[in-house]
C-alpha cells in the first residue's frame, strides 16, 4: 500500500465530491476523483487506488456495475470499495455487498463514520498487500531454493561421475572449475601404474565365491585409499588388475615420483595383506608395472555411463612390465628411472622381450625409495 494512501471518488454530485474529498485529504489521504461510472471503472484500472469510495446512483455506468467489474477484473489487485448512496434500504445494502463492496455509508456522510470505514478498509488493504508481498517472497525464495537444490544435485551428480575414475579432490577441484573440458579427448605425458594379484586366477578358480569376494573387497579398499591419498587417477579394476595414471586430467609434479611413492606404498600395505590371506592358506602375491610417455586421453562411453581412459604404448608397456613382475616386485621402464633415479634404488634387470613389442625393453626393479622403506620380501 502507498504511503500515503491513495484513495478514488467516484460521485457525479460535485458537492459531495467536493465535501468527501476535503474531508480525506484534511487527514492527509492523497485523493483523485471521477465524476461518472465509466470514468471510475477507468481511473480504477489505470491508478489501481488503495480504496475507493462509490456512489451507487451515476449516470453512463450505476456503481454496482462498477464494482462488479473491478471485483471480476483480476488484473486488479485486490482493492477495497465503500458504497455510499443515499439509499438506506436493507435491500440495497444487501444488493451492495453481493455486487463486491466491503462497506456501505449513507448520505449524508458523517464525518466520523467515513474516517473510520476508510481507516478500517485501508488496514484490511495494507494487510492484504502485506500478505501478498509475503507470498511473493516465499514463491521466490522457493523458486530460489528449487534452483540452489538443483544446482547441488548437479554438482553431486558430476562429483559423483568424477569420483568414478579420480580422487575426491581432483573430482571436486574440477567441478568447482565448471570445467569439464578438461575431460575432453587430448594428448599429455602421463605415468602409468598397473597392479594386479600374483596366483590370483588360480585362487579363483578353486576357492569359494565368498572367499574371492571377500579377497577382493580388501585389496580393493587398501588400493583405493592409496590411489586417493596420492591422487592417482583411476583408469579402471576389472577383478584383481588395476590401472591408474598420473599428470591427467590435471597436471601434477613429479608424476613419475608421485607413481613411485604411492607404488611403494601399495606394496607394504599388500605386505600385510597377504601375511593375513596366507594364514587361510590363500597363495596370493602383488606385482607392478610402470611406464611413462604420451597417450591420448578423454571420455569414453555412451549417455549415462562414462569412463576416462588412457591410450597408447605407454599404457601397453605398463601392462606388460606388470605381467613380468613377480610378487612383491616394482617393475619400471628406463624412462621412469631415468625420471627417478635420484631418489630410488633399483636392480637393473636383463633386457624383457614383451608381448607387442618387437624390440627387448629395458626394465628395473624398485628396491626401495633412497632414506625409505626397504622392497618387501617375497
Amino acid at each position: 500500500m502507498r504511503t500515503p494512501p491513495l484513495i478514488l471518488i467516484v460521485e457525479d454530485n460535485p458537492a459531495n465530491l467536493d465535501i468527501l474529498k476535503t474531508r480525506l485529504e484534511a487527514h492527509h489521504y492523497e485523493v483523485i476523483t471521477a465524476i461518472d461510472g465509466e470514468a471510475g471503472l477507468a481511473m480504477a484500472r489505470e491508478k489501481q487506488p488503495d480504496l475507493i469510495l462509490l456512489d451507487i446512483m451515476m449516470p453512463k455506468m450505476d456503481g454496482l456495475e462498477v464494482c462488479r467489474r473491478i471485483k471480476e477484473d483480476t488484473s486488479l489487485s485486490f482493492i477495497p470499495i465503500i458504497m455510499v448512496t443515499a439509499k438506506a434500504d436493507p435491500k440495497d445494502v444487501i444488493t451492495g455487498l453481493e455486487a463486491g463492496s466491503d462497506e456501505y455509508l449513507t448520505k449524508p456522510v458523517d464525518h466520523a463514520a467515513l474516517i473510520a470505514r476508510v481507516k478500517s478498509m485501508l488496514r484490511i488493504k495494507d494487510l492484504h498487500d502485506t500478505v501478498r508481498d509475503q507470498a511473493a517472497k516465499l514463491e521466490e525464495w522457493n523458486q530460489t531454493l528449487e534452483h540452489r537444490v538443483e544446482e547441488q544435485l548437479s554438482e553431486l551428480e558430476r562429483i559423483g561421475r568424477l569420483k568414478r575414475f579420480l580422487s575426491p579432490q581432483l573430482a571436486e577441484l574440477i567441478v568447482s572449475s565448471e570445467d569439464e573440458g578438461l575431460l575432453e579427448s587430448h594428448r599429455r605425458e602421463i605415468t602409468v601404474v598397473f597392479c594386479d594379484l600374483r596366483g590370483f586366477t588360480a585362487f579363483s578358480e578353486t576357492g569359494e565365491p565368498e572367499e574371492v569376494m571377500d579377497v577382493l573387497r580388501e585389496y580393493h579398499e587398501a588400493m583405493g585409499a592409496l590411489i586417493f591419498r596420492f591422487e592417482g587417477t583411476l583408469d579402471c579394476f576389472a577383478g584383481d588388475g588395476m590401472m591408474v595414471f598420473f599428470n591427467d586430467p590435471l597436471p601434477c609434479a613429479e608424476p613419475a615420483l608421485r607413481a613411485i611413492t604411492m607404488a611403494v606404498a601399495m606394496r607394504e600395505s599388500m605386505g600385510d595383506l597377504i601375511k593375513k590371506w596366507g594364514k587361510y592358506s590363500y597363495q596370493l602375491g602383488f606385482g607392478i608395472g610402470i611406464d611413462q610417455g604420451y597417450a591420448t586421453l578423454g571420455k569414453i562411453g555412451f549417455e549415462g555411463r562414462f569412463d576416462y581412459t588412457a591410450i597408447g604404448t605407454v599404457t601397453n608397456l605398463a601392462s606388460r612390465l606388470c605381467d613380468e613382475a613377480k610378487n612383491t616386485q616394482i617393475l619400471i621402464s628406463q624412462r621412469v628411472y631415468v625420471a627417478v633415479e635420484e631418489v630410488v634404488d633399483v636392480e637393473p634387470l636383463d633386457e624383457l622381450s614383451l608381448k607387442g613389442f618387437s624390440r627387448p625393453v629395458a626394465a628395473y626393479n624398485v628396491l626401495s625409495l633412497k632414506g625409505g622403506s626397504p622392497a618387501a620380501s617375497g
